[in-house]
């Protein structure tokens, strides 16, 4: 009988063990259902799956996503916008203040988790045993993505702290800002190393990712911003000889859904529905969120390339016949066909204008369209041939290269706008790749930087703005906008970020 107890203890005794042991096992297991940093960096398809997370930035808000589309253009004087979503009313009125958390701190915030992304596809795709060109081209969209959100905070803060390491909050969190010089130097380098690893063209496969002409054209919008002619002029002929872009014929064609990836495109955001979803459609064909203001119309020439108050072609009372063709290629008004019936006041409810670039609707399409997975075009062949030319005359006056690229982009099909005159001044000339800019890049951010870095924000942004003048409309003054030059041409640093970092030092005025 004692023998038998002393078996039984001694299998107790041995179960117990093995459960003991089991459960030390099972807490060591390492996790299935998701990914820890230690277990992760380990295959080429992770460090793809870790790419796609940077990607996965340019789709949030503050970036390219929900109502922040356009948001930019609201701050200049093409377009308004009511409901002061992100603060952006109190933006073009100067009403913002330091302690305004709008768009300012949505753009902090979404690009510096961008910047973290990227800092850690730099840092740690390096250690996987995998195809070196594939890696080296993995590296280079980091850094070409590194620097796009750099660029987009450098543009509005002028100096942020510069972090290039993995994220690491013990090292991260008290960084003071670098200099503005400092970050668009970081940003030229990233651009650089990238180029000679990206691609000039992706199989359909890749089609979306950055190219060496995305670099390219980052690169000169980033030195024009600083004036720097001659490097931006660099940048533009490399492009150019990488013979991949060509404008696309239909203007408001580059921007539909059944066109994406188009000739004139280098870098655009994509969607895929249901999983991330742009919404365009129902911002301005719907809500109307973002309107154009009379004075952009106005700016549109006539067919025989003169303003409206010049050219014997205009007629008040049919103000939009014979005018610029990308007129009705990027506004529809109250009384256009639409959405297969007449526009009303009650679908252009802030100023009787919407754009209709990034929107499926068209004069005879369905009632609602929510599912649509629209592009969003960040550089394109018809910004680049304009940059270049804006360069050239600055450094060299109205030269026939000058003169060819404003007139491939105004005299292309589907616009085929008269050429400029011939024995334009520098001055006039320049004038005349302002205005073609602003026509061109309508409704696409851009006009917000272009007033910034020419300096006429400090006109053009102090002053009203109106709405139609087309009936129930009366071209009555729907915004003040003031702008303080002092202060204006940055925006504050959050202040919930400098609560977080005592090293944060604020932008003058604030």
């Amino acid at each position: 009988m004692k023998r038998l107890n002393q078996f039984k203890h001694l299998l107790r005794t041995t179960l117990i063990g093995s459960v003991l042991l089991a459960c030390a096992d099972m807490l060591e297991t390492t996790p299935r259902d998701f990914y820890i940093d230690d277990s992760f960096w380990q295959t080429s398809q992770q460090a793809l799956d870790a790419l796609t997370g940077c990607y996965r930035i340019l789709n949030e808000t503050g970036m390219y996503g929900e109502y922040t589309i356009n948001m930019f253009e609201c701050m200049t004087p093409n377009a308004y916008h009511k409901d002061n979503y992100y603060n952006t009313r109190d933006f073009a009125t100067g009403a913002h203040t330091a302690t305004t958390l709008g768009l300012n701190r949505e753009t902090w915030r979404v690009c510096y988790r961008g910047i973290g992304r990227c800092n850690n596809v730099i840092a740690k795709v390096p250690d996987i045993a995998m195809d070196e060109k594939l890696k080296s081209r993995i590296i280079g969209e980091a850094k070409f993505l590194r620097a796009f959100f750099y660029w987009k905070m450098n543009a509005v803060f002028h100096g942020v702290p510069l972090i290039l390491t993995a994220p690491n909050l013990e090292t991260d969190a008290d960084l003071p800002r670098s200099s503005y010089g400092e970050v668009r130097d970081q940003i030229v380098k990233d651009l650089d190393e990238a180029l000679p690893a990206l691609e000039t063209k992706y199989t359909s496969a890749d089609d979306g990712r950055a190219t060496k002409g995305a670099a390219l054209a980052l690169k000169a919008k980033v030195l024009l911003q600083d004036l720097d002619y001659a490097a931006t002029r660099k940048a533009c002929e490399d492009l150019f000889a990488l013979g991949r872009y060509e404008l696309f014929p239909h203007y408001n064609g580059l921007f539909r859904q059944a066109n994406t990836g188009n000739t004139s495109v280098i870098f655009d955001v994509r969607w895929k529905y249901p999983f991330t979803n742009c919404n365009y459609d129902l911002y301005h064909g719907q809500y109307n969120i973002q309107a154009p203001v009379q004075e952009l119309v106005d700016a549109y020439q006539m067919t025989d390339g003169k303003p409206i108050g010049e050219s014997p072609l205009y007629d008040p009372a049919d103000p939009f016949a014979n005018r610029d063709p990308r007129l009705t290629q990027t506004i529809a008004w109250v009384g256009k066909p639409w959405r297969n019936r007449t526009a009303t006041a009650a679908d252009f409810h802030q100023t009787g204008y919407t754009f209709i670039k990034y929107t499926e609707y068209t004069a005879t399409s369905p009632s609602m369209i929510t599912d649509s997975d629209i592009p969003y075009v960040i550089l394109r062949y018809a910004d680049v041939l304009l940059m270049y030319a804006e360069a050239v005359n600055e450094l060299e006056g109205p030269t026939e290269q000058v003169y060819n690229a404003v007139n491939r982009v105004r005299g292309r099909v589907s616009v085929e706008m008269p050429p400029l005159p011939a024995g334009l001044t520098k001055e006039a000339m320049r004038e005349a790749i302002r205005l073609e800019r602003r026509i061109e890049m309508a409704g696409e951010d851009d006009y917000f930087y272009a007033i910034r870095r020419w300096k006429t924000v400090e006109t053009l942004m102090n002053g009203t703005v109106h709405t139609s003048s087309i009936p129930p409309y009366s071209g009555t003054v729907i915004e003040t906008r003031t702008f303080d030059p002092d202060r204006d041409y940055l925006w504050p640093i959050p202040y919930t970020e400098i609560d977080l970092n005592p090293n944060l030092t604020q932008n003058p005025g604030y």
